[in-house]
């Protein structure tokens, strides 16, 4: 089911004002902002421009302000919010109607007997927009007069414009403007409105969202263009956004090309899905974008999140078999593993590519390790013994140097054959919240799901060799040690696993969910029995509708709660957030001690119906940890996504259990 607002939502600005809508290019580029229409956020925009895919991102146009003339009656249909909470208009009070129609997002707005439908989606592979208005029911003809608010800055960042002159220049069919001398043109143009260039700034829109994260909650834009046009019932208006000047204008060619995608997408995974899972189909094609190489054109990544983050390797890597494996998309999961293994850097791979500058960072233990989990994954469905010989001295490499140790102390202890990671002021895990100096949960030593990693890429490891022809006996050997080695991670006092053994103060028993990975991984150290001793800890005191609380609430350190300035918010962020990505490690390990689908299945139900909130048609990075478990960070995550996807697949797979 495509989520589907009436009124109730529509007309509510604290309703619509929290539901957000994205829509993306494939290249990084993307537009996303509310319901109600009106800023909340410094990453809200109709066209936030990948300039130097699949990052550079710009905000290019902000906003298109629509004021509907109709039968000697003026109606506003955009919603603004100023300094001081002041919001001027109320355009949304004629919004009958938002709705997805696959990705696109859909508002219907009702002035007396006239329906006017807009529509936003962005052209695959192109830093270019679409706004397209088609007047479905009137008696007589309408006129559209529009604001063009256009920027140029950082999507990070916020602009305080001063004196700043933009030029506008006209064109054929529109308008090109240039923030800066250097600066990338980018266009307004136009099947049939009439556009005159303006040069007004409009100062200190305010950004609630901001504002909750302690953030810059204060926006100007220009306003750099008037643009007006009639229409007839059954008529329509088109509007082009982009960097290229000469975008195809006709509308409807242009959303039959985005129809058309978005269609492929869904029937490459099959006509079998659930419709709300069906969508998530959709949701995860958003995540996947292209990073060309120079040896390489058709390098593919993933986004991480929107509307913030860029492409890292642990998320790529952990997203990877829901996004492509479960969606039918294996030529992409191949480019993927292909993509990263050239970054491999003393047995590493990158935790991720800055948005400025090209040097990946490599301040990660795990996105490696993971790496060979998606590479079993994506050969155990393709049995694509051409990948896996291309990679496998990469792979090699990668076991050679964590045994003989990397960066950050990345090293085997040859007492045990465990991996120890970490130093001072850095943090290696996926808890990897670090503010200067200060590291919000540092899990210095031999952390559990590390090991559990550890453990499945060598057992994966000898797999690979032996299917090779390549020697698989030091792997082996290698993954016997650890077996017996990982027995000094359970705590018979508590029954579940330390989170993380020979730190600094010795052995952690706080209660995380770290540990589900060593059930819910292919290859396992656990018995059967501490299996389900794990299971039912983490079922008992860190699930709840949405994932998983990152602590247990009767700890002391617990936060309940996310939110406020970046300190209190990092503070929080692993210290009982619920993360919505450990529902797929849960369900994974749960279905595997109690193999049970259906009821496997039915922790998955309340992340599907969350589908019409906050990000509208995807899921959340994060929740609060206490009821009602609101939702906070990205509105759309990868990860998020990717992991319901797969544990949907798992919870279906009839040869799972045979």
């Amino acid at each position: 089911m495509q989520p589907d607002f009436g009124r109730d939502i529509c007309g509510d600005l604290a309703n619509a004002g929290a539901r957000e809508w994205l829509v993306t290019n494939g290249i990084g580029g993307f537009a996303c902002g509310t319901v109600a229409g009106m800023l909340t956020r410094r990453y809200h925009g109709l066209l936030v421009a990948a300039l130097d895919p699949p990052l550079g991102r710009t905000l290019l146009l902000s906003k298109l302000d629509e004021q509907l003339g109709y039968a000697g009656q003026s109606y506003p249909l955009f919603t603004n919010a100023w300094a001081a909470d002041t919001v001027e208009p109320h355009g949304l009070q004629h919004l009958e109607r938002f709705h997805l129609e696959g990705s696109t997002p859909v508002w219907s707005f009702a002035c007396a007997d006239a329906l006017l439908e807009k529509r936003v989606w962005m052209h695959p592979d192109a830093n270019t927009t679409y706004v397209r208005y088609d007047l479905r029911r009137a008696t007589r003809p309408v006129t559209l007069e529009l604001k063009a608010l256009v920027n140029y800055r950082d999507y990070h960042g916020n602009t305080h414009a001063d004196d700043w002159q933009m030029q506008v220049t006209p064109v054929a069919h529109g308008l090109q403007f240039q923030a800066f001398d250097g600066a990338v043109p980018f266009y307004l143009l136009s099947d049939r409105a009439e556009m005159t260039p303006q040069h007004t700034w409009y100062h200190d829109f305010f950004l609630s969202s901001e504002a909750y994260r302690g953030m810059d909650a204060y926006d100007d834009q220009l306003y750099a263009a008037h643009l007006r046009a009639t229409l007839h019932p059954d008529e329509a208006l088109t509007l082009v956004a982009g960097t290229d000047a000469a975008p195809n204008l006709d509308g409807t060619a242009a959303y039959a090309v985005r129809q058309a995608y978005e269609q492929e997408v869904i029937e490459r995974a099959g006509d079998t899905l659930p419709p709300d899972v069906r969508h998530l189909l959709l949701s995860a094609d958003q995540f996947i974008v292209r990073r060309p190489l120079p040896d390489n054109p058709d390098g593919r990544s993933v986004i991480a999140g929107y509307p913030w983050f860029g492409d890292w390797g642990r998320d790529t890597m952990i997203s990877l078999p829901g996004l492509t494996l479960a969606t039918g998309r294996l030529e992409i999961a191949a480019q993927i593993l292909r993509t990263f293994a050239r970054f491999v850097d003393q047995g590493m791979l990158p935790n991720r590519f800055p948005d400025i500058g090209t040097t990946p960072e490599y301040n990660t233990v795990d996105a490696t390790l993971w790496y060979f989990e998606a590479l079993r994954a994506y050969h155990a469905a393709t049995d694509d013994d051409h990948l896996l010989r291309d990679l496998f001295p990469v792979l090699r490499e990668i076991i050679d140097w964590h045994q003989r140790g990397t960066r950050y102390q990345i090293k085997v202890d040859p007492a045990d054959g465990l991996l120890y990671a970490g130093e001072p002021g850095v943090q290696l895990t996926w808890m990897d919240i670090k503010i200067g100096d200060w590291v919000g949960t540092p899990r210095t030593g031999k952390a559990v799901e590390i090991n559990a990693l550890w453990y499945n890429a060598l057992r994966v490891m000898a797999g690979f060799a032996d299917r090779l022809g390549e020697p698989a006996a030091a792997y082996t050997t290698a993954a016997d040690q650890v077996s017996a080695g990982f027995a000094r991670f359970w705590n018979a006092a508590a029954d579940y696993c330390y989170d993380v053994i020979d730190g600094p103060t010795g052995a952690d028993a706080t209660l995380r969910p770290n540990q589900l990975l060593a059930v819910a991984l292919p290859h396992t150290p656990l018995t059967e029995m501490q299996q389900r001793a794990v299971v039912d800890i983490c079922a008992r005191h860190l699930l709840t509708s949405h994932g998983l609380r990152s602590l247990a609430p009767a700890d002391p350190a617990y936060i309940g709660r996310y939110g406020g300035d970046s300190r209190r918010r990092d503070s929080a962020y692993h210290q009982g957030t619920v993360w919505a990505w450990l529902i797929g490690p849960f369900v994974a390990a749960h279905l595997r001690v109690y193999r049970d689908r259906a009821l496997a299945q039915s922790f998955l139900r309340p992340l599907l119906l969350h589908l019409t909130g906050h990000g509208v048609g995807s899921i959340s990075e994060i929740f609060d940890g206490d009821a009602p478990f609101v939702p906070r960070g990205c509105i759309a995550q990868a990860w998020s996504v990717a992991e319901v996807l797969r544990a949907w697949q798992l919870t279906t797979d009839t040869d799972l259990l045979s």
